[in-house]
């Protein structure tokens, strides 16, 4: 594997937001990095903004739903260049009610100082409404 700077700084943050380790995951994020749900259909959809909007107001609530340390996320693809990310993944997991979470994801990701400065997450959105109704 021969990743750019820029890939291996998206692999570490899936891998790091797969073990749910917010404290680590905080300092991969630019101090004025900004997380976009890109969807106006489901709960959480939207901009988030800085290390406290995204960690403490958004992930901490959507993981919430799922079991410890679920989901996982797998990068199936990606490529990048000129300090943009592409990433196509799955994220694999249990909700916290013991159903099964399996959805698919495709991430614009802009990496700035070695952190994550922005990230754009498209993902199945009639999979989630039909999950959470």
């Amino acid at each position: 594997m021969s990743d750019t700077a820029e890939e291996k700084v998206v692999r570490d943050f899936f891998a790091t937001l797969s073990e749910g380790d917010y404290d680590r995951l905080r300092t991969m994020l630019h101090p004025e990095a900004t997380w976009e749900v890109m969807s106006k259909a489901i709960p959480g959809a939207g901009i988030h903004r800085g290390r406290t909007g995204i960690i403490d107001e958004f992930l901490g609530p959507v993981r919430g739903l799922f079991r410890p340390g679920d989901p996982k996320v797998r990068i199936k693809r990606m490529f990048s260049k000129d300090g943009f990310v592409s990433a196509e993944t799955e994220a694999v997991g249990k909700l916290s009610d013991g159903r099964d979470y399996h959805n698919h994801y495709c991430w614009s990701i802009e990496v700035k100082d070695g952190t994550v400065l922005v990230l754009r997450e498209y993902m199945d959105t009639a999979y989630i409404v039909a999950l959470f109704g």
